[in-house]
């Protein structure tokens, strides 16, 4: 019988894709990784890894072999995770990968409560905007703004995030008040990269759901500096509530159109779906939903 451990390990290197990552991981030397999965082959007499100065990838055999592997790995997770959940102890790293404005205004500053109140979690996060691989790249769970979750992932509705249409008093001092969706027309309207409707914006009216073109000087990728070029008082834009409500409340930025609301979008914790879900990730949703929602602080005046 192969030592169990050995093949996590295997497991883990291939995942990984490299010795250094999984000896970091558990705090041993990337020479005591290789030599492990070293003896492993030794056992086995089979060469699972082909090897050169730079680079390890799995031989034919290895990748058989991995798959096998891969399952015990899975299985001893879930064995553990039960073990937590009967006990009521959550434990273990947490991955979480959150987007890049509401991760650093919001769920960053709220960790250290988070990981006092559990101090058996550790957690590593990703702050980044670009869609991630949740099984690929081993992420627990992805903080998400959008209007529908995708629909393979398993998503807690976190809080609202809604919108407003705005820009600096002095804009509007300049080129006037929109008192109506067209009139967005004769403005500078600064766009949002990835809000998946390119010179389109989306409202609900008196009448209903209403679609205005815009055009503007400024496109851009990232909400943060998109507020800023509208506090600088370049233009107007929908911005989320969450990183402009402060904005608001002190007047730098005004909301006009009040009766069309944009589109509402939602924050949303995404996560594989799973038979028993690890009491780590169930306790940092209950977090988030706690902190957040359903009236998030940012929208209280």
């Amino acid at each position: 019988m192969q030592d169990l451990n050995l093949m996590l390990v295997f497991a883990e290197v291939i995942e990984a894709g490299s010795f250094s990552a999984v000896a970091q991981q558990h705090g041993l030397t990337r020479s005591a990784i290789s030599k492990a999965v070293a003896n492993l082959e030794k056992s086995l007499g089979a060469r699972l890894l082909n090897r050169t100065t730079r680079h390890i990838s799995p031989t034919e055999v290895g990748i058989i072999f991995f798959e096998h592997c891969q399952r015990i790995k899975r299985e001893s997770e879930a064995a553990q995770q039960t073990v937590d959940n009967l006990n009521g102890i959550p434990r273990g790293t947490l991955r979480v990968a959150a987007s890049v404005a509401f991760g650093t205004l919001h769920i960053a500053p709220a960790l250290s409560d988070f990981l006092n109140r559990y101090p058996e979690i550790d957690m590593d996060m990703t702050i980044i905007d670009r869609a991630v691989d949740m099984a690929e790249e081993g992420y627990d769970l992805v903080i998400r703004v959008c209007e529908t979750p995708p629909a393979k992932m398993v998503a807690h509705d976190i809080a609202p995030a809604g919108s407003k249409l705005c820009a600096t008093p002095d804009y509007f001092n300049r080129y006037g008040i929109p008192k109506k969706p067209e009139d967005l027309e004769h403005h500078n309207c600064l766009d949002y990269i990835h809000s998946g409707d390119k010179g389109m914006w989306r409202f609900t009216g008196p009448t209903g759901e209403i679609a205005v073109p815009v055009s503007g000087r400024l496109r851009i990728n990232d909400d943060d500096a998109l507020s800023q070029a509208v506090l600088g008082g370049l233009g107007l834009a929908l911005l989320p509530t969450f990183l402009i409500g402060k904005d608001l409340q002190a007047g730098r930025l005004q909301a006009v159109l009040s009766k069309y609301i944009p589109i509402k979008r939602h924050i949303y914790a995404l996560h594989m779906p799973t038979r028993h879900l690890p009491l780590k990730i169930r306790v940092f949703v209950d977090f988030l939903a706690e902190r957040f929602g359903p009236q998030p602080y940012w929208d209280r005046v």
